[in-house]
């Protein structure tokens, strides 16, 4: 789509500015786990009714350990997490997974229906075609009946929506803030452009929490189960999102609350955002919020040490493969130890250039052990992970430089054997719609198609 290619330019044109300047660095995760390795125990799991002591913690974890095959994937991450996060790791979620935008677009709608309280959405994308007026339809009806609204969009990845589609939602009484508005008469002084709030999530009540990378959009509404594929028609978009009740919401409101207030928001007030969160179902959930900063980057921190600390199997979805360095030695490292190694990546892309970067890697993947498959016949857009058939996460965050460096965005990580068995099962569904890239076909590719990815390669640190 032409109004995406314009926005990965400015993305591009930013990111090489922003990186210039010397300001952007990613951890030395390494580091990390060896601090956190040193006589650090990890903190006690939080319940609905706080803290639980130690005892009851590592029995939580030791009924979790026993569900799955020995691994030390739980203990050694869990202890890295908790050096870098004040985020706690929560009991008694209820985990739903969502596969695609129907279905997400349904949950989103059938919470919002039933909110009584107040609505926040924040996202990265809202458009003004059918399904933005479906959800401002809803939004405006919702405030109208007395529920507050407080919506947070990008100036960036909105930059195709007019002011008149924002202006129109104010007039209804929803309270709108811009993040980081492009336009330097907005935000006089300011670096635009280096900094885009990258999130998804919508809480509705204080009590549900949908999250994932699914924007507002029409590319996001088409079925891909049972659609037989017409010349001309555009590709639908793959991806997945996460609906979440328990006590793990409270923790995504607290970024939504941060975001708004770091960009100035109206004082949220006069409705109930941290109601009493009752246990739901038998999920452990961390929520992991990014922003910029020397401290910040927390999910990059996350995925490299649970692929580290990974002994069975990897199987990874991401839209925008441009690893670093950590991340890519990680996953050659943990295939040269025998762990299964299975990245699922898109066969096209919205962006030529960023899949030419992404290819650039496959050979030494190959090499190394690992498994890669192109997803056929869809826009493949979702960010998961499943480890070890435990460790899961599900939210915004690619593998890619500016997601790891410049984005706000968020993960859910769960920790539970049922939730892991549906995200392979979701996995291998993919997988059987997907062609597997061999090495000894890969390397014969034509020289040209080699010369561009080398090319693309050149520009990683910027995308």
């Amino acid at each position: 789509m032409e109004c995406r290619r314009t926005i990965f330019l400015l993305f591009l044109c930013a990111a090489m500015l922003n990186f210039s300047q010397g300001c952007a660095f990613l951890p030395d995760v390494t580091e990390k786990m060896d601090e956190a390795a040193v006589g650090r125990e990890p903190r006690s799991i939080e319940s609905s009714r706080g803290l639980l002591s130690p005892q009851k913690s590592k029995a939580i974890m030791d009924r979790l350990k026993k569900s799955v095959d020995p691994t030390d994937i739980l203990e050694r991450y869990i202890t890295v997490v908790e050096s870098v996060t004040e985020s706690p790791l929560t009991k008694g979620n209820k985990v739903v997974l969502l596969i695609d935008g129907p279905d997400t677009y349904a949950a989103m709608f059938k919470a919002i229906e039933n909110a009584k309280d107040h609505i926040n959405l924040e996202t990265f994308i809202i458009e003004d075609d059918v399904i933005g007026a479906k959800f401002t339809g809803l939004l405006l009806k919702k405030q109208a009946q007395g529920v507050q609204v407080n919506l947070i969009y990008d100036s960036l990845g909105s930059i195709n929506t007019p002011e008149s589609f924002f202006q129109r939602l104010r007039d209804g009484g929803i309270q709108v803030v811009e993040f980081n508005p492009v336009s330097p008469i907005k935000a006089p002084g300011r670096l635009f452009l280096t900094h885009p709030d990258h999130r998804k999530i919508l809480i509705t009540d204080g009590k549900i929490a949908i999250i994932g990378g699914i924007n507002i959009s029409n590319v996001y509404s088409g079925r891909l189960s049972g659609r037989k594929k017409v010349e001309g028609d555009p590709l639908p978009w793959r991806d997945t999102d996460l609906l979440v009740e328990g006590p793990a919401v409270a923790e995504f409101q607290k970024l939504f609350c941060e975001t708004w207030s770091s960009q100035k928001g109206p004082v949220l007030s006069g409705k109930k955002y941290f109601p009493d969160l009752k246990e739901s179902g038998n999920a452990l959930v961390r929520v992991v919020g990014s922003t910029p900063g020397s401290d910040n980057r927390i999910t990059f921190i996350v995925y490299v040490a649970a692929i580290t600390y990974a002994e069975k199997s990897i199987y990874l979805t991401n839209a925008y493969f441009v690893p670093d360095k950590q991340i890519l030695d990680a996953i050659t490292d943990a295939a040269g130890r025998g762990v299964d190694v299975k990245i699922l990546l898109p066969a096209i892309s919205d962006s030529a250039l960023v899949l030419h970067a992404t290819r650039n890697n496959y050979s030494r993947l190959l090499k190394a052990g690992v498994k890669i498959y192109e997803r056929r016949n869809a826009l493949l857009h979702a960010k998961t992970a499943v480890i070890d058939g435990v460790w899961s996460t599900v939210g915004s965050t690619n593998l890619d430089y500016w997601s790891m460096l410049s984005n706000d965005e968020v993960n859910a990580v769960i920790l539970n054997r049922e939730f892991a068995v549906k995200m392979e099962r979701m996995f291998a569904d993919d997988l059987a719609q997907s062609d597997q890239i061999h090495l000894d076909k890969w390397e014969k590719r034509p020289l040209l198609q080699k010369l561009r990815e080398a090319a693309a390669g050149l520009f990683t640190r910027w995308m």
